[in-house]
This record gives structure tokens, C-alpha cells and sequence, in this order.
């Protein structure tokens, strides 16, 4: 007896290739759909520049340009105004210290300086006049008193012989007592007179003090209006290179006028501007290297200026070891700014899309080229090469690098 075989349930082998076909639909389904919902921009690939995500190590460092410029510079300005009247060193030369620069001319203080002599002048005359007038007053009142003394002395004796006298009733009443009045009268005579030349000795001398006192503060000031005199010659206030010096022969100069500036040429420095982008990372004794004819130079951050100008701050770098032995003020090099230690990272090289996007998101080719999708990343640092990826990208990765102004809100880039 035959047995029936029931049929087994499951895929077939032709349903395979149904599945297959019905993904395949969906799937182009899916992409014409998502397409038609993104905007679009179109583009030659040639117009563009494409980069790849690589793995590496990432040197945190920036590369900028600075100029050379003395250790130091030293400002001239004039400390009396006048007419130039002398021109004694040009700019460009060396000069040392004290030299003079300036001869200026300044009939205003010459005026100055006779009426203080003068004044002067007057003064010790006064001081001449009130001292031999005191010393007058002086000799007199000594002889005052030595009279009142003598009186005194003669009046006393008088008295005492007139009193013993008339203890032994030799003489009259009326004698003594008069003998006694003379006497008394002597006595407060010269008290009188030596109180009055006490009193006279302690005037001249508290008046001499003052006369003498004057005398002091008007010869410093004279003392000073011959130091504004010299301050006419211009000197070189440090031993150095005169490097500009804006007078002329007959130009008038305002006192505490900016004349030139002596520049300092013992030792050197590099200033730079640095994009404030990196205000926050650049510390002072950051350090820095310079390259010259196949050789590296060490530098520092001596100074981080904090104003911010034209979107820029400014910088002071110094040779920590050697320098180049031509080195001049005025040079320009091209300096490695190290910002912190090396990491391994995932770098994409840097381009003018970072000005479009502020490194939020990118244009991602895909693998056949044919077009380019925007994406979301994270960015960290960037040196001189390279951006430092955070997020959003990978190894391998090809990214549009050029700038996307003219992509104006596209999100998907179509690759001619």
C-alpha cells in the first residue's frame, strides 16, 4: 500500500531571490525617498578639495610669524620745550649714555633763570643788611648792660657805705634812703636791660635761621632752574642704537614731547600676533622654536599682552639659549608655538570649511564618490595641519575641506 507523503513547509530556494528582490526595492525606495527630502546642491568633483580621517599623533602646537625687536626701547621725550638749534647724531647711530642727541634753545626759561638770579641776588642782600643790623643792635644792647651793670655795681656800694654810715649816725636819714632808691633803681635798670638783650639775642638768632633758610630753598630752586637749562641737550638716557629721532634744525618742541627712542641692542626679542582663538592657551613661558638655515633656535613666552585688536593679541618670545648670529631688528620668522604634549588622535586636515561650519559639522563623501552627505562632528584643537576629531568621524573617512559658502543650506552634495 502506497503511503502519502505530506509536503514540507518552509523556503524554497525561488524564495530567496523574491526576498532579495523586495529588500533591494525597499532599499532604493528608501534612498529615492530620503533624496527627494534633503536639499540638494550640485557641483563639479574638480572644484573641490577632499581629504581623508587618519589615524595619528597629534602635535599641539601653532605656527606664527614674528618680527624681530630689541630687548628693550627706551622713549626720548623732551623735558623742556624749545627751538632746535642743534642737531648732533642722526638716526641709525650708536650712541652711549649722556651723549647729546639735541641742543634746544628756550628764551622764555633764559628769562626765568635771570629773574630767579636776581631775586637771589636780592635776597642775600637783604640777609647782608639784616644781619648787620642785628649785629648793631647786638654790640649796643652788650653796652647797655655793661653800664647798667656798672651802675649797678657803684650804686650798691653807695648804699652799703651809706648804711653803715648811718648805722653809726654819721649821716643823715635822708642819705641812706636815697643811697637805698638809687641802689633799687640800678638793680631793676639792669634787669631791664639784660631781659631786653636776651630777649634781642634769641630774635637774631630765630631770624637768622629763617633769613638762612630762605636762602637754601632759593639756591635749590636756582639749583633747579640751571638743571631745566641743561635739560635743553637732549641726552641719550641708555647706551643703545638711536632709532628714530623726529627733529629738525628750527622745529619747535613742546615740552614732554615724544622726540625719538634709543633701542636697547644687548639682547633681542620676537613679537607676534596670534588669532585670539588661542587667547586662552597661550601662557607665558610656553615654550618655541624658530628655524634658520637648517638649525632650530629655543625661545619662551616672556609676555602675553592682554588687549585684543583687530580680532589679534600680541605676544613677547626670547632666545632662551642661542640666536642667530645675523639677526637684525626688523627680521621675520616663522615661529613653532607649542600649546601642549603630543597625542594619538584622529586628525583631519584643515581647510576653509571650518569658516563656514565653526567646526560643528562637515560634508561626508560616500564610497562611491558620487556624493557627499552632511554630518554632525566634534572638533578639539588644531595646529598648523590638522583639526583634532573628537566625534562624528572616522579613520578613512573622505571630507569636503573647501570652503561651503556656496553650498548656501544644502544638506546632500551631488559629485559631478
Amino acid at each position: 500500500m502506497d503511503i502519502q507523503l505530506e509536503k514540507k513547509k518552509g523556503l524554497k530556494p525561488k524564495h530567496f531571490g523574491y526576498i532579495a528582490l523586495g529588500v533591494l526595492l525597499l532599499f532604493v525606495g528608501y534612498k529615492l525617498l530620503f533624496a527627494t527630502s534633503m536639499s540638494t546642491f550640485r557641483t563639479e568633483k574638480e572644484r573641490l578639495s577632499i581629504a581623508s580621517v587618519t589615524a595619528g599623533k597629534f602635535d599641539d602646537y601653532i605656527t606664527i610669524n614674528g618680527s624681530v625687536a630689541p630687548i628693550a626701547t627706551i622713549f626720548m621725550d623732551a623735558y623742556e620745550g624749545g627751538r632746535v638749534s642743534e642737531k648732533l647724531i642722526e638716526e641709525g647711530s650708536m650712541v652711549k649714555k649722556g651723549d647729546i642727541i639735541l641742543k634746544l634753545e628756550n628764551m622764555n626759561l633764559y628769562e626765568q633763570i635771570l629773574a630767579s638770579e636776581s631775586n637771589l641776588a636780592l635776597k642775600q642782600n637783604d640777609l647782608r643788611s639784616t644781619k648787620l643790623t642785628f649785629d648793631s643792635r647786638q654790640v649796643q644792647g652788650k653796652r647797655s648792660l655793661a653800664d647798667a651793670q656798672f651802675e649797678l655795681q657803684r650804686s650798691k656800694r653807695n648804699y652799703e657805705q651809706n648804711k653803715a654810715l648811718y648805722e653809726d649816725e654819721l649821716v643823715s636819714k635822708e642819705v641812706y634812703l636815697q643811697a637805698q632808691e638809687d641802689f633799687q633803681l640800678a638793680q631793676k635798670q639792669y634787669d631791664i636791660v639784660k631781659i631786653q638783650t636776651e630777649q634781642d639775642d634769641e630774635l637774631r638768632e630765630t631770624s637768622l635761621k629763617g633769613l638762612d633758610a630762605d636762602m637754601e630753598r632759593m639756591s635749590k630752586t636756582l639749583s633747579m632752574v640751571y638743571e631745566r637749562l641743561d635739560h635743553l641737550n637732549v641726552r641719550a638716557p641708555a647706551d643703545g642704537q638711536l632709532g628714530f629721532l623726529d627733529a629738525e634744525i628750527g622745529q619747535s618742541i613742546a615740552q614732554g614731547e615724544r622726540i625719538g627712542q634709543i633701542n636697547v641692542l644687548t639682547d633681542f626679542k620676537i613679537e607676534a600676533n596670534i588669532d585670539e582663538h588661542y587667547i586662552d592657551r597661550v601662557k607665558r613661558d610656553l615654550s618655541a622654536t624658530l628655524e634658520r638655515n637648517g638649525k632650530e633656535y629655543a625661545l619662551r613666552v616672556r609676555k602675553v599682552y592682554p588687549e585684543v585688536r583687530n580680532g589679534r593679541f600680541q605676544v613677547d618670545l626670547v632666545f632662551t639659549d642661542d640666536k642667530p648670529e645675523t639677526i637684525r631688528a626688523g627680521q621675520s620668522y616663522n615661529i613653532r608655538l607649542q600649546l601642549g604634549e603630543s597625542n594619538d588622535a584622529m586628525l583631519l586636515p584643515k581647510g576653509g570649511f571650518f569658516q563656514s561650519t565653526g567646526g560643528q559639522w562637515v560634508f561626508v563623501v560616500d564610497a562611491n564618490g558620487n556624493e557627499a552627505i552632511r554630518r554632525n562632528v566634534r572638533l578639539g584643537k588644531q595646529n598648523s595641519r590638522y583639526y583634532e576629531v573628537l566625534e562624528g568621524l572616522e579613520p578613512g573617512d573622505q571630507v569636503i575641506t573647501s570652503n561651503y559658502d556656496s553650498f548656501g543650506d544644502a544638506e546632500r552634495i551631488v559629485l559631478k
